[in-house]
C-alpha cells in the first residue's frame, strides 16, 4: 500500500509542552513562514513575542517527535492577557492544533488569575480561525490606533544595545589605493544592493554574505565599514569574546540571541572579524567545545539570508583554517581576497596619511621603501615620522619642515607585518579559496 505524505501527516501524533530555549530556531522559522504566507505585518514584533514565550508559562508549543509544528504565546497583565501569536507549520494547519494550543494557554492564564483574554491579529492571518473555533468573538466596532515609532529612534536604541552605529558618509572614497579590491567589492557587493531595480531586471541576486581574507592589516575591516557607509546601513560588529562574557549560557546561546535582536533592524551590515574563532575547522570529535558554536552559526546564517537589506561580512587572516561547511556556496556568495597594496596603492595610502606634507615629500620613494607594509603599517610609519619631526622642532626651533628623510627613518624603524612566507601563503589561498 502506498502511503502519501498527507496521510503520513494525519497519522502522526502531536503533543503539547512548554516552550523551551532550544525551540527558538524552529519557532522563528514558523513565525517567518506565517508572516510570508499571511502577507501582513504582525502587530507584535518577534522580539517581544519570544521574550514573552520565555517568561513563566507564556509559551506553548505543539511537537511531533521533536519537530515543532505550532506555537502560541500570550502575555498577562494583571487580570487581562493578550494572545501575541498563534503560528502553525504549513502542513499542520486545520488539524485542530491551533485550538488545542489556545485551550492550553487559556488554562494556564486562568491559573494566573487572568479573567479576560484578548487577541489582536491581522485580519485573516494564521490563528484567526483557531480563535473563532475556540469561542473568541471578533469585534468590528473597534479601531486600532498605534503611534508608530520612527525607525531611526527604534534602531538607535537597538543599535546601542548591540554596540552598533551609523558610520559617516564618505568612507568608501577614503579607501586610498586598493583599486583592484575596490572594483571587485563594488561590482559584486555594493552595486547589486544599491541598485535593486536594475539587479532584478538583469536577474542578479543581491549578495547576502561574503568573506574577506588576507594578511593582517590589509584593510578588511575598513572595507566592511566602507560598504556599510556606501549603503547607508547600520554597522554592527559582533565580538565573540564579548558575547561569551555577556552571558552565562555560552557563546552559542549568545550568538542566537544576538541574531534575534538583529532581526528587528530594518537594515544592517553585520561584521564578524577573525571569524575563524567561531567557525574553525571542526576536529570531528564529539567532545570538541567548538562544535556547538560552529554548528549554531551554521544554523543561523540561512535564516539571516532570508531577509532583504541584511548583509553578513566576515573577515579572517587565515581562510584555510575555516570549516569547509562554513564557506560553501549557499552560505557565502563571495570569498574575496584583500591583499597587500601594490606600489600605486602604497603611494596613494602614503598621500592620504601625509596630508599637506605630501606636496614636499618624495611619495614614490616612500612607497618603494615600504614594500612589505600594509595600510596599517603605513599609517603607523606616517604618524611616527610626523611625530619625530614635531619633537625635533619643539626642542630645537629650527623651522625645518617634515621631510622625506623623516618618513624613511620611520619606515626603517617599523617592523612590517608582511613576510615573504605570508605572501606566498596568501597567493596559494587565492588559488584555492577565492570565489568572485
Amino acid at each position: 500500500m502506498v502511503v502519501h505524505d498527507r496521510e503520513v501527516v494525519s497519522m502522526a501524533v502531536w503533543r503539547l509542552r512548554d516552550f523551551r530555549e532550544g525551540d527558538l530556531d524552529q519557532a522563528l522559522r514558523i513565525w517567518d513562514q506565517n508572516r510570508q504566507v499571511d502577507d501582513a505585518t504582525p502587530v507584535f514584533p518577534v522580539s517581544e513575542v519570544m521574550a514573552a514565550a520565555r517568561v513563566g508559562q507564556g509559551g506553548v508549543v505543539a511537537v511531533v517527535d521533536e519537530e515543532l509544528v505550532g506555537i502560541a504565546v500570550a502575555q498577562a497583565h494583571g487580570e487581562r492577557a493578550w494572545v501575541l501569536l498563534v503560528a502553525l507549520a504549513g502542513q499542520w494547519r486545520e488539524r485542530g492544533i491551533g485550538s488545542a494550543l489556545l485551550a492550553e494557554l487559556e488554562r494556564r492564564l486562568r491559573v494566573q488569575g487572568v479573567r479576560r483574554i484578548s487577541a489582536l491579529l491581522p485580519s485573516g492571518s494564521t490563528g484567526t480561525k483557531a480563535l473563532e473555533n475556540s469561542g473568541y468573538l471578533a469585534r468590528g466596532d473597534l479601531t486600532y490606533y498605534e503611534r508608530p515609532e520612527p525607525s531611526a529612534v527604534a534602531d538607535a536604541d537597538l543599535l546601542a544595545l548591540l554596540g552598533g552605529r551609523m558610520l559617516p558618509v564618505g568612507l568608501w572614497d577614503q579607501m586610498a589605493g586598493m583599486e583592484p579590491e575596490k572594483h571587485v567589492v563594488e561590482q559584486r557587493i555594493v552595486l547589486p544592493l544599491a541598485e535593486p531595480a536594475l539587479s532584478e531586471r538583469y536577474n542578479v541576486a543581491p549578495p547576502k554574505a561574503f568573506i574577506l581574507f588576507g594578511p593582517p592589516g590589509t584593510g578588511k575591516t575598513s572595507f566592511a565599514k566602507a560598504v556599510a557607509s556606501r549603503l547607508n546601513w547600520p554597522f554592527v560588529e559582533l565580538f565573540p569574546s564579548r558575547l561569551a562574557a555577556d552571558t552565562s549560557e555560552g557563546l552559542a546561546a549568545a550568538l542566537r540571541e544576538a541574531f534575534v535582536d538583529l532581526a528587528e533592524l530594518e537594515a544592517v551590515l553585520l561584521f564578524i572579524d577573525e571569524v575563524e574563532e567561531i567557525a574553525g575547522v571542526r576536529s570531528g570529535q564529539a567532545v570538541d567545545p567548538g562544535h556547538g558554536v560552529t554548528n549554531e552559526l551554521l544554523k543561523l546564517i540561512p535564516g539571516f539570508r532570508e531577509h532583504d537589506d541584511r548583509l553578513l561580512a566576515c573577515a579572517t587572516n587565515s581562510v584555510r583554517s575555516l570549516d569547509p561547511a562554513f564557506m560553501r556556496p549557499g552560505r557565502f556568495d563571495y570569498i574575496i581576497p584583500i591583499g597587500p597594496p601594490n606600489p600605486a596603492a602604497r603611494a596613494a595610502i602614503w598621500s592620504r596619511y601625509l596630508g599637506s606634507a605630501a606636496k614636499s615629500v618624495d611619495v614614490a620613494a616612500l612607497a618603494k621603501a615600504s614594500e612589505f607594509f600594509t595600510p596599517a603599517d603605513i599609517e603607523f610609519a606616517a604618524r611616527k615620522g610626523s611625530q619625530a619631526a614635531f619633537e625635533r622642532e619643539v626642542s630645537q626651533r629650527l623651522g625645518i619642515p617634515v621631510g622625506t628623510d623623516d618618513y624613511l627613518d620611520a619606515i626603517a624603524d617599523t617592523r612590517p607585518t608582511l613576510t615573504t612566507q605570508a605572501l606566498e601563503e596568501f597567493t596559494e589561498d587565492i588559488d584555492t579559496y577565492s570565489r568572485l
